[in-house]
């Protein structure tokens, strides 16, 4: 899984916006669980948005609800987070996973994690 590492992150004030790219390679999107995690220093790693394209619903962590949204270009098979009204506090290494087959709830997924990792991606949102 190829995450397009450095288009898009960056270092934004609170309140301002960034959009990620996660552009995959080897896999079409279709059929897939795909999604974007972050860790934070000291933390561990948190789900934080994803869709699972079989049913077509998307999963949210509470802390970005309303602020974040996830979306797909399969014609670039690329995937983006764009995320607004950033916080100190989304400070983080971004990464996009992705699972082949959708196994597993979109809870879990949040929880536990993909099988499929992308190269992180450092946002600093400054207050």
């Amino acid at each position: 899984l190829r995450s397009a590492a450095g288009v898009g992150g960056g270092l934004v004030q609170a309140g301002g916006s960034l959009r990620l790219s996660c552009a995959v390679s080897g896999m079409t999107l279709g059929g897939r669980a795909i999604g974007w995690y972050r860790q934070a220093p000291g933390k561990e790693r948190e789900g934080v948005l994803l869709f699972t394209s079989n049913d077509g619903r998307t999963y949210y962590a509470d802390s970005v609800k309303g602020r974040f949204t996830i979306s797909s270009d399969n014609a670039k098979n690329t995937v983006y987070l764009q995320m607004n009204s950033l916080k100190p506090e989304d400070t983080a290494v971004y990464y996009c996973a992705a699972d082949l087959v959708v196994t597993k709830s979109g809870s879990w997924y949040l929880r536990n994690g993909m099988d499929y990792w992308g190269k992180g991606t450092q946002v600093t949102v400054s207050s």
